[in-house]
């Protein structure tokens, strides 16, 4: 497999759940302005779409989106527990997280890394993270996790655009829970692994 990343970007997701799962994985740079790959390669025609993630299976297969590709790599070895089981409730609400985090919070991060934001645009979506951050603060006053006690996908995602917030200078300290769960998950092993691989830390 090979994953097609931009370092610190929503790639960051499925390649620490790589790195949790041990799975054998090359990963590749893309430079997004230009489309272009670190080996040189159009990444226009690996994927159509021109965005990262993207994930080549060993077979030649295309697998985009976050969500769909950590649910994947996730059953891919379901003793590990980072998804439910398919057709559970668990697995149900397990991807209701996953659409809050990207339609909810990935989504108004979005004027804040965009030259053509308007000053307005962007306090209309700081306000927003605001209120859709302290449902997150809400839900993990007791549990560890956004599922509860056992780190899953959904924990990935949700540690890697939060971790946006410092370079907008979002401030977070409202959030304690939220700080304590940013914190908890970046201690974890294969975060670390994923994050040195980035040139993140």
């Amino acid at each position: 497999m090979k994953l097609y990343l931009k370092p610190g970007a929503c790639s960051l997701s499925p390649h620490i759940v790589l790195q949790e799962l041990g799975l054998a994985h090359e990963t590749e740079v893309v430079d997004l302005a230009k489309k272009v790959t670190a080996s040189g390669a159009n990444f226009l025609d690996i994927n159509p779409k021109g965005y990262v993630p993207a994930l080549t299976l060993d077979d030649g297969s295309l697998l985009t989106e976050g969500p769909a590709i950590v649910q994947y790599l996730a059953d891919l070895h379901p003793e590990a527990k980072l998804a439910p089981p398919n057709g559970s409730l668990a697995r149900y609400q397990l991807q209701s997280w996953l659409t809050y985090i990207g339609t909810e919070l990935h989504k108004n991060f979005t004027p804040f890394f965009n030259p053509a934001a308007s000053a307005e645009m962007k306090s209309q979506a700081g306000a927003m993270l605001q209120r859709r951050f302290a449902l997150v603060e809400s839900e993990l006053a007791s549990k560890s996790y956004l599922m509860g006690e056992d780190f899953t996908v959904a924990d990935a995602y949700l540690f890697t655009v939060t971790s946006w917030a410092k370079f907008i200078k979002f401030d977070l300290s409202a959030f304690p829970q939220l700080q304590a769960f940013q914190t908890r998950v970046a201690a974890r092993p294969a975060v670390q692994r994923a994050l040195k691989a980035e040139g993140l830390i």
